[in-house]
């Protein structure tokens, strides 16, 4: 009876030992749970083909460069697991065979020469650092058990591929590609794979950069030991020995310092992949130091270049000198709140276009003009009379763009821009006012180039993609047809000519602005593919005198699409809109004319939109009257019905009829009519400009 009692009790207690170790190393596991995200955050912000452009190194100056496995060549991995741990994928995270082996090599050695460790004890080591004694090696099979029962082999190995020592502060095998040999790891040279996989032995003693020829013995060991395993052709092994371990200083990336920064806070990964064309932005930062010595006195610039095709920008210089303190190399202008000048005049044109308040040819006056207090003038002090709105877009007349905004709207105009993500930042408490079109609110110059991508997107302005995963997001600003005639305009193509001589390509279509005091100088432009936007200016607000966008800002503009141009294949086409259409107008009212109509002393061809009636100048100024001339030109007053009186319509500007009319001073060929003066008769040949 006690022999089957004690029988049944050995019985219970090996059936329930194996649930006691398992509850014991459960509850072991709760106790001590592995250091898993016990690390400081050390990030890195890379272009979109994944070159570095700015590393943020953690609290212990450490870089990384997160990657998996399938970002790491072949090679390497190959390197790595048959030198370091061929069975790998087959054992439970402690090979026993390695552990004796090195048992018995550490006892007869009398020191410890070996410490058997696979690739997951080195991962445990890593994430648990210990002492080199036999309870440190305890605790590292403990840890090295944890990493097998609660992650995957391939997890194992990428957190080898991250957390491996390479020398210095290079942790990972990213950020030793990268550092060594200026390449992402999945790019790596057989050679250059098993300096890599044999570094995180004795990271210090067998820095390349420091110690080539230890590092190449090593090395050498490595491709040795691939060959004698037949893992590597013997041929390939006898090349790869022969390159030469030489390495530059390690120059870590320093791209886009500024751009960089901003992205921190637009992203919590580690590795944080921008729309940026590294090649792009590296050429942008040579130009931006070379213009350095061009500048004034704490002066800066600054540049942005998207891609209208998708609005991936592309390159971004926020300052011309990170590290000069006295051109406040650390603002980053192209996010700061500047005067944009004229930089607005398309829009208001373009939405006037729309509205059908005005078409390319319509007459508008650069004439002095008052609202209230305000009273705009131009850049050059003077006034130049009735002009067309091209001419007056392409001059940057300041008169006429207020003259239109006054009929468009402040507010609507402000609201519109707001729409597509163009805000206008006014001061507290104020309204939208005719002063915006020239500089009175606010702008950022990168907002400032998504807006403009409405004229190289058929009418739509599109958001800014900083991210390949950010998506394509765009609104209607103006009608495709509007935004062609404009886009045309600013390119100086604004001459209707048929579709056979018409370029099929737009060249640079740009835009200068300059704000009041020549505090800031801009100059937007867009080419086939791309958007340019350039400011410079002093960031601490103090004016440059004899700073303005077309001699400050526009020369760089002309640099930087030289720069594109070179580099860019089949460029996009812009055929004209079906909207738009070839028409003839008598100038300067703006009436179409019919074919074979002779009735008009000057012709005007100019773009129309939607086939209308093209609005006439009276919509604008609602100054005129009828009149009688007489075939020699004189004017009779009043009605005289004669074979030889025609009648004909009077234009009468809105503004300016003061010193403007006064001696009929205006422009000889678009004159208007002469004073009033006590006169029946007088002559009227000044109204009917000719060529």
């Amino acid at each position: 009876m006690n022999g089957w009692r004690g029988k049944r009790g050995r019985w219970l207690w090996l059936a329930g030992a194996p649930l006691f170790i398992f509850l014991a190393l459960w509850a072991a596991d709760k106790l001590w749970p592995l250091p898993l995200n016990e690390v400081h955050p050390a990030r890195v912000v890379v272009a979109h083909d994944g070159t570095p452009l700015w590393r943020f190194a953690d609290a212990g100056g450490i870089w990384r460069y997160p990657v998996t496995i399938e970002e790491v060549s072949p090679r390497y991995l190959e390197a790595l697991i048959n030198y370091e741990d061929r069975w790998f994928w087959r054992h439970p995270g402690v090979n026993p065979f390695s552990v004796a082996r090195a048992a018995w090599q550490d006892l007869t050695a009398g020191r410890v020469i070996s410490g058997g460790s696979t690739l997951t004890m080195q991962v445990a080591r890593l994430l648990d650092p210990h002492s080199r004694t036999f309870g440190g090696k305890i605790r590292q099979l403990w840890r090295a058990l944890q990493l097998e029962w609660h992650l995957s082999k391939r997890d194992i190995l990428t957190l080898y591929l991250n957390r491996a020592p390479f020398g210095g502060t290079l942790q990972g095998i990213g950020a030793a590609s990268w550092a060594y040999f200026g390449k992402p790891p999945a790019r790596l040279s057989y050679a250059d794979a098993a300096l890599l996989a044999v570094l995180p032995q004795a990271p210090s003693r067998l820095r390349p950069d420091r110690w080539p020829a230890r590092a190449g013995a090593a090395r050498n060991k490595v491709l040795d030991r691939m060959a004698a395993q037949g893992v590597w052709p013997a041929e390939t092994v006898r090349e790869s020995r022969e390159e030469p371990v030489w390495l530059a200083p390690r120059q870590m990336p320093q791209l886009a310092p500024l751009f960089a920064r901003m992205m921190l806070s637009k992203s919590q990964n580690d590795k944080i992949v921008t729309t940026l064309d590294a090649g792009l932005q590296r050429q942008l930062e040579d130009l931006a130091r070379a213009w350095k010595g061009r500048l004034p006195a704490r002066s800066s610039l600054a540049m942005i270049v998207v891609d209208h095709t998708d609005m991936s920008v592309r390159g971004w210089v926020g300052s011309v000198d990170l590290n000069d303190d006295s051109r406040f190399g650390h603002v980053d202008m192209v996010t700061a709140i500047r005067s944009p000048g004229s930089v607005l005049k398309p829009f208001v044109y373009g939405l006037a276009l729309d509205d059908g308040l005005i078409h390319p040819a319509s007459l508008l006056q650069d004439v002095p003009r008052r609202t209230g207090d305000y009273r705009p003038g131009n850049f050059d002090s003077g006034f130049h009379g009735p002009v067309s709105m091209s001419d007056a877009l392409v001059r940057s007349l300041n008169l006429p763009a207020v003259q239109v905004l006054e009929v468009y709207g402040p507010k609507r105009f402000a609201a519109k821009l707001r729409n597509v993500g163009l805000p206008l930042y006014l001061p507290a408490g104020a309204v939208p006012n005719l002063s915006l079109i020239l500089g009175g609110a606010g702008a950022r110059l990168d907002e400032m180039a998504a807006a403009y991508s409405a004229f190289a997107r058929h009418g739509k302005a599109a958001k800014l993609r900083l991210q390949p995963d950010d998506p394509l997001s765009e609104r209607p600003l103006m009608s495709p047809g509007a935004a062609w005639i404009i886009r045309r305009i600013m390119a100086d193509e604004a001459q209707p000519l048929p579709d056979n001589a018409l370029p099929r390509i737009v060249p640079l279509a740009w835009k200068t602005g300059t704000s009041y005091g020549y505090r800031d100088a801009w100059a937007i432009g867009v080419n086939a593919r791309y958007i340019i936007g350039i400011w410079t200016g002093r960031p601490d607000g103090t004016p440059v005198v004899g700073q303005f966008g077309f001699a400050s800002a526009v020369p760089l503009l002309n640099q930087v699409n030289n720069l594109l141009l070179a580099h860019t294949g089949r460029l996009p086409e812009d055929p004209r809109p079906q909207t738009v259409s070839r028409g003839v107008i008598c100038w300067p009212g703006g009436q179409t004319l019919p074919a074979g109509d002779s009735n008009c002393r000057r012709r005007l061809a100019t773009w129309l939109l939607d086939d209308s009636q093209p609005p006439r100048c009276c919509y604008l100024s609602r100054k005129t009257s009828t009149v009688f001339v007489s075939r020699s030109g004189w004017m009779i007053r009043g009605g005289v019905s004669l074979p030889t009186v025609r009648r004909r319509v009077r234009i009468r500007l809105s503004s300016g009829r003061g010193r403007w009319s006064r001696g009929c001073r205006l422009r000889k060929d678009v004159a208007p009519a002469c004073p009033r003066r006590p006169l029946t008769v007088r002559r009227y040949r000044a109204m009917m400009p000719r060529r």
